[in-house]
């Protein structure tokens, strides 16, 4: 099941022109340190003869397993810059570790999708288009397997900033860090963090509030609601904090209004998205798939200015990552039949004795030849054992050679059958010909 995933999603990304990377699993503790991240999620690595003196090396200093692949990227950038060719559009499909508590969706050891453009001293900001809707296009591939629709909720760091700075709060980061908790808290304990972790007033936090509950499906609905609420709370048109949120709301009702044009409804500006981590500098996105709101984004990023340089030279990015073990889990869980499938063959060819096996071979391998994803039964047992085989493996169709005795030595057997185990349909087929239903192929059967 996750290996047919990934190969959808690398499908999609290759589609859209990004280029598959793979990078070392270890880095140093500086480079994991680097997003802000606490010491205590890394796994660090240590040699046996080391064990019992990790503490006499700083953390900065030691090894340890990446957490993210985003980190990896920029180091990766900055050593290749000389043979990249800019913007570097990226994708990448890797396990990560990550110091969690074991639970439903959260895992220490787990896979990631992500891609990425990097830019090498700028980055236009329709990318900040382009990444989500690349997104969305593969999230709805992945239809097929039972996922239900994505959508994708965005924010920026600038619009969010500026306000907050309009209402004089200086800790903007704080802010970002408890707002990014109100899913998970609610709106009255985040209320009481921003006024005990922040210095925030009661109205002042009320204001973040408020802002935080903005929707909006087009750039002239979220500029006038955000002005509505600047205007309600003193934040004058002509001040600094203004003209910087004005840069954040333009960037975004840009975004929001280039996406409805491609994929109406894909993409909706939501002033609650902040997206914790302090490396974020402008546009932020996190997706929710429809009718699954316990299971929170599925797929978050931004855009980062910082995180990447060599001397005076930046490589700004912008990107987004899937949690593809939690998506995949969520899909076993929920998807049925469309998750239970083992095998990706499409057809077994039934064998009615030992002898018969060469026959059975030959028409697996004109099958395979023809891009049908064949097996051949492992022993000729009952018809009735063989078919229950396909079954608990999720093969939708057994082939029925016809009996060796009606064709000549060396020579493919005719009268052949082919059973459609989902259905119960069983007809005459010609292996140089026949083609399974695509529907039915992609499905698994009922088990």
């Amino acid at each position: 099941m996750e290996q047919r995933v990934i190969d959808t999603l690398r499908k999609v990304f290759e589609l859209n022109g990004f280029i598959g990377i793979e990078t070392r699993a270890v880095e140093t503790g500086a480079s994991l340190l680097k997003k802000g991240e606490t010491s205590k999620e890394i796994y660090l690595l240590s040699r046996l003869q080391e064990v019992g003196h990790e503490s006499d090396t700083p953390i900065e200093d030691r090894l340890g397993l990446h957490f993210d692949l985003t980190v990896p990227l920029s180091r990766y950038v900055v050593e290749h810059s000389g043979d990249l060719a800019f913007p570097f559009k990226r994708w990448q499909i890797q396990k990560v570790w990550r110091g969690e508590r074991p639970q439903e969706g959260r895992f220490r050891e787990f896979v990631q999708a992500d891609i990425d453009v990097i830019g090498a001293g700028d980055l236009p900001d329709h990318y900040e288009v382009e990444l989500p809707l690349v997104m969305v296009s593969a999230l709805e591939e992945l239809r097929a397997f039972g996922l239900p629709k994505a959508t994708v909720h965005a924010n920026n760091r600038k619009l969010s900033e500026g306000f907050y700075r309009g209402l004089g709060l200086t800790d903007i980061e704080g802010v970002l860090r408890e707002i990014d908790k109100l899913d998970k808290i609610g709106a009255d304990e985040v209320a009481k963090l921003l006024v005990e972790s922040c210095g925030a007033t009661e109205d002042q936090a009320r204001a973040c509030l408020e802002l935080a509950g903005l929707t909006a499906a087009d750039g002239a609905e979220l500029a006038s609601k955000f002005d509505e609420l600047c205007a309600a709370h003193g934040i004058a048109q002509d001040s600094e904090a203004y003209t910087l949120a004005r840069q954040g709301l333009d960037t975004l009702a840009m975004i929001v209004d280039e996406a409805a044009a491609i994929r109406p409804g894909s993409v909706i500006a939501d002033l609650k998205i902040a997206r914790g981590l302090d490396y974020y500098t402008g546009s932020v996105y996190e997706t929710f798939l429809d009718g699954a709101a316990s299971l929170g984004s599925i797929c978050s990023g931004g855009r980062y200015d910082n995180l990447a340089s060599q001397g005076n030279r930046k490589y700004p990015g912008v990107g987004l990552s899937i949690g593809l073990s939690r998506l995949v889990s969520y899909m076993l869980h929920t998807a049925g039949a469309h998750a239970s499938r083992v095998s990706p063959a499409a057809v077994l060819v039934a064998v009615w004795n030992e002898d018969d096996r060469p026959a059975a071979n030959r028409i697996a391998a004109q099958l395979r030849a023809r891009g049908i994803a064949t097996d051949v039964a492992p022993t000729a047992a009952k018809l009735g054992k063989q078919i229950k085989y396909a079954d608990k493996l999720g093969i939708p169709y057994v082939w029925f050679p016809a009996s060796a005795a009606d064709s000549a030595e060396g020579e493919q057997a005719t009268g052949d059958e082919v059973k459609n185990i989902v259905t119960g349909e069983q007809v005459p087929a010609d292996c140089t010909s026949w083609e399974p239903d695509t529907v039915v192929a992609q499905q698994t059967v009922e088990i």
